[in-house]
């Protein structure tokens, strides 16, 4: 089974950064995505990078703000994320899927544990 695990997580003023990183084995056979799922809303799709390539998509609501990156030599996928707002917090997931390209949580077989990101002045 694979095993992802989320760090980079934290609390910032709005307008600031943070860069989230998703540690696994594999990465150069999966498609890697991050979602985040704030308190009494669904988990929601918000940045993919392909299995090959390295083709990203973004949620309107980030584009140009994140920028996801992949680097398989490391098993590591980051989240660039700038120009934080607090609409942006919520809790940061990484998950893979043997699926070419998805936007649905549910396409997605593994993920990892969440981390908090917090964004309030």
């Amino acid at each position: 089974q694979v095993q992802l695990v989320e760090s980079g997580g934290g609390e910032v003023q709005p307008g600031g950064s943070l860069r989230l990183s998703c540690s696994g084995r594999g990465f150069e056979n999966y498609g890697v995505a991050w979602f985040r799922q704030a308190p009494g809303k669904e988990r929601e799709f918000v940045a993919t990078i392909r299995k090959s390539g390295g083709a990203q998509t973004y949620a309107d609501d980030v584009n140009n703000r994140f920028t996801i990156s992949r680097d398989d030599s490391k098993n590591t996928v980051s989240q660039q994320m700038n120009f934080l707002k607090p609409e942006d917090t919520a809790v940061y997931y990484c998950a893979a899927t043997s699926l070419y390209y998805s936007q649905k949580p549910d396409q997605y077989s593994f993920w990892g544990q969440g981390t908090q990101v917090t964004v309030t002045s």
